[in-house]
């Protein structure tokens, strides 16, 4: 048996489990492609401070074989990175660093690499151009036992079509379908929360491609990284921490480590420690670092900063909304920055609220009700819905869109905790609303809790689905007012429409009775209608 024991890879567990990473099936595999794709081209693209130009294209090969490209106009890559970053799991710049963004594990654009080598036999191709530098254009397999790259082409060329970027390819194995929870379906809604962007997409089915064209021309403030909040570190992790220090004193260390405490602050922590302020941390044993964890945990420390956050922001959610949904009503609500386990997050939640089709009833300057056609296009109503469906829920984390697990996720529960009647939609107990509208949920957080490594639904953390539900009824109480307006306005229209058809009888019956003339009745008649029309009243 000890013959027979070896290391494992971690690229041979995950070929084994590429399930985790969200390859379930041909289906999920092609979106799961695209997705990390598109996340690291728009985090390189905002991280250097560039508006984001996206080409997202799919060529069906054979009848389960696709080609999927995605190319940006970011920074490009340095050639020494390119291995590591499209061959090698779990490597990459964001696991360490306390401030938001897309990726946090580097294993996605990796693991989509593997899975097209798994499926295909061919890894993936990658251009890549700097603003100085040359373009360099790689093929390379995965060495599944070494968890490295294995380099088959690297060349160099003088031109491309783009001044910077990058461009990613592989063959998987795939299938192509429509719908919710589709390719199209995430991008729509990237196109939703990311309208800075611009995306130019073609699916198999499509003669050209589709744009998205971007709605704000701002990229966002890129967020500050912090450093850990003493609440969020464990026992083992500060004993880590200790060994690992240059700081001399047991004061220093506090301060040069953690943030939000100050000089004040690690003096209480040392005090209620029973330890000395001179003491060296790296001296400090198991004993002595659990009487310091405690002391933390008891010590009132100021939350941590959120200049770590780039949230979307209400004008951005509202544009994105309205470019992508074409409602009769928007809402839209931000909470202030929260903290759980020492992380800090911030919750933004919109609504787009209206029937798709039918009639539209509006109030014009001089307080008539008119009656107008409602037009919209076949994208739109596939967004917002029918009146008797239930409503989308749109979540995001960083930006990015969580198409599965609906039912597994926190922000999902808060939807359903929450009380709609009140704010005038349909609702059966423990169940999401019925109506047509559209909520979007965002998480903006230096590190996401997701349910897997496969990063589709939102830990129901009690925090963040407390900041989830207040959101969500801040925004309600606009739509319920909406809601109760519109009702009352139909109302309104509803008993306007017995005086239009009513009145002339009444006028003719007056003229039998007075006995006047046609023109006399008309005079009646209209001096009623007015009446009628500035008393309200029937």
């Amino acid at each position: 048996m000890a013959k027979s024991q070896r290391e494992i890879s971690v690229s041979e567990f995950f070929a084994k489990n590429r399930h985790l990473l969200g390859f379930d099936n041909p289906s999920k595999a092609l979106l799961t492609t695209i997705k990390e794709a598109v996340d690291n081209s728009l985090d390189a693209c905002e991280e250097a401070g560039i508006l984001p130009e996206i080409v997202v294209e799919i060529q069906q090969l054979e009848e389960d074989r696709y080609r999927v490209a995605v190319e940006d106009n970011g920074p490009g890559i340095v050639r020494a990175q390119i291995p590591n970053i499209f061959g090698k799991l779990l490597y990459g710049s964001k696991f360490h660093s306390r401030r938001q963004s897309r990726g946090q594990q580097g294993i996605g654009i990796s693991a989509a690499g593997l899975y097209g080598q798994m499926t295909c036999g061919k890894g993936p191709r990658i251009w890549s151009k700097t603003k100085r530098g040359k373009m360099h254009a790689f093929e390379m397999q995965m060495d599944l036992t070494k968890n490295k790259a294995l380099i088959t082409k690297d060349e160099e060329h003088k031109d491309w079509h783009r001044k910077q970027g990058t461009r990613f390819e592989i063959d998987i194995e795939a299938t192509y379908k429509r719908g919710l929870r589709s390719v199209d379906d995430y991008i729509k809604q990237t196109a939703v929360s990311n309208p800075h962007a611009q995306i130019r997409y073609k699916a198999p089915t499509m003669e050209e491609h589709r744009f998205y064209e971007r709605a704000v021309k701002q990229v966002p403030e890129r967020a500050d990284e912090i450093k850990p909040h003493p609440y969020g570190v464990e026992l083992g992790e500060l004993m880590k921490m200790l060994r690992n220090t240059n700081s001399r004193w047991l004061s220093g260390f506090l301060q040069e480590e953690f943030c939000r405490v100050g000089p004040k602050v690690a003096k209480e922590i040392i005090k209620e420690a029973g330890l000395g302020e001179r003491s060296y941390p790296t001296r400090i044993a198991r004993e002595e670092a659990n009487k310091l964890y405690r002391a933390i945990q008891k010590t009132k420390i100021s939350s941590p900063p959120t200049n770590c956050l780039s949230p979307i922001g209400e004008e951005r959610i509202l544009e994105g909304l309205r470019k992508e949904c074409d409602a009769d009503f928007y809402s839209v609500s931000t909470r202030p920055p929260s903290v759980y386990r020492g992380n800090p997050f911030q919750i933004e939640v919109g609504i787009a609220w209206g029937k798709p089709g039918g009639d539209q009833l509006d109030v014009d300057e001089k307080g008539r009700i008119k009656k107008s056609k409602r037009k919209r296009t076949t994208d739109t109503e596939d967004l917002l819905g029918n009146a008797d469906d239930t409503i989308r829920v749109l979540r995001f984390a960083n930006r990015v869109p969580l198409l599965f697990q609906l039912s597994g996720c926190g922000f999902t529960k808060s939807v359903m905790q929450t009380s709609w009647k009140n704010y005038g939609l349909s609702q059966s107990k423990n169940a999401l609303p019925v109506g047509s509208a559209v909520i979007l949920i965002h998480m903006a957080s230096v590190w996401v809790p997701f349910t897997s490594e496969a990063k589709e639904a939102i830990a129901p953390y009690p925090e963040i689905l407390k900041e989830v539900k207040l959101a969500l009824q801040e925004a309600g109480r606009k739509l319920g007012v909406h809601i109760r307006k519109g009702k009352k306005v139909a109302s309104e229209f509803q008993k306007r429409s017995y005086i239009e058809k009513y009145l002339p009888h009444v006028g003719i019956g007056l003229q039998e009775i007075l006995d006047i003339s046609i023109e006399e009745r008309e005079e009646v008649v209209e001096a009623l209608r007015e009446t009628m029309e500035t008393t309200r009243k029937i």
